[in-house]
């Protein structure tokens, strides 16, 4: 039994867009940027839309979800285009090109997602060093690193790379795992940070506490080797080197950082010097004697 429906030859935008399953505004941007021609206008002044605008309007619709590019859709569906096959091919040109796009995103979703993860299981600030270093914290008590041991790791880290900032995660395993050490770095961290804008460069406190400082790095030395941290130290190179062994070439691996983790001077130099530090005077001239008693 036939229906006595018939269905219009034409239909408004409103309707168009309803059966394709977008909008009036999408499909009149379709016309405005040359993607989909503008039909001729009724005596009305509205755009009607038939068959072949239809089918015309459902490509374009299941080639954008799909992730192709509006100019691309554009270019695919030229009315210049000689051929259908020619057609064809201009599709599949773009189709390999969004495919290694797609490739590519997926890979840097992939990436991302790790890193949440990541930050999740490890927590949100040890999260973001890499495995290396993270790794060689794992057996510390939750809580024992400070916040601001994280942002020393974070910025060697940067520096001299993820061994570096391994070896330099010994210095805060000895602090959180002995007894009284911690207490002992935190006064001699107060007595440099008393060293502001307000004392003199040739104040007797610079070269006393320039003292201080030495003595207290002599303790965490002895500490380091005699809690078997400093073998740590070194296990820690083989195992970076078996991570990354050097290319034949003799080639830097990695990002900027060499085969033993370590970037070239010069580039570590120039690193440091974008880094602002808010220093004073008399805190800079601290530095230079703490390393003169530790040179002699």
């Amino acid at each position: 039994m036939f229906s006595s429906f018939i269905p219009p030859r034409q239909v408004m935008i409103g309707d168009a867009a309803s059966f394709v399953g977008t909008t009036p505004r999408a499909i009149r941007h379709y016309h405005a940027i040359g993607v989909f021609p503008e039909p001729e206008r009724g005596s009305d002044g509205r755009r009607r839309y038939g068959y072949d605008e239809i089918i015309r309007l459902l490509w374009i619709r299941k080639m954008a979800d799909a992730g192709i590019a509006l100019n691309d859709i554009r270019d695919a569906f030229a009315d210049t285009a000689p051929a259908e096959a020619d057609n064809d091919h201009d599709v599949a040109d773009i189709l390999e090109r969004l495919e290694k796009t797609l490739v590519a995103q997926e890979a840097e979703l992939r990436r991302q997602r790790t890193a949440v993860q990541r930050m999740r299981t490890r927590g949100s600030r040890m999260g973001l060093l890499s495995d290396f270093v993270t790794n060689r914290l794992e057996s510390l008590p939750e809580g024992s690193l400070r916040q601001a041991d994280l942002d020393a790791l974070l910025v060697t880290e940067r520096i001299f790379g993820p061994l570096g900032a391994a070896v330099q995660a010994t210095r805060f395993i000895a602090l959180a795992t002995h007894e009284g050490l911690r207490e002992a770095s935190d006064r001699v961290d107060a007595a440099e940070e008393a060293l502001d804008d307000t004392v003199a460069v040739d104040d007797p406190r610079v070269a006393e506490v320039a003292a201080e400082r030495r003595a207290f790095e002599l303790a965490l030395h002895a500490v380091i080797e005699a809690s078997g941290l400093a073998e740590e130290d070194e296990a820690l190179f083989d195992s970076w080197d078996a991570l990354h062994p050097a290319a034949s070439d003799g080639s830097e691996n990695g990002v900027g950082h060499s085969s033993s983790g370590r970037q070239g001077s010069r580039s570590a130099v120039e690193v440091v010097g974008m880094l602002p530090y808010d220093f004073s005077p008399a805190r800079l001239r601290c530095m230079e004697l703490a390393e003169d008693i530790a040179a002699r």
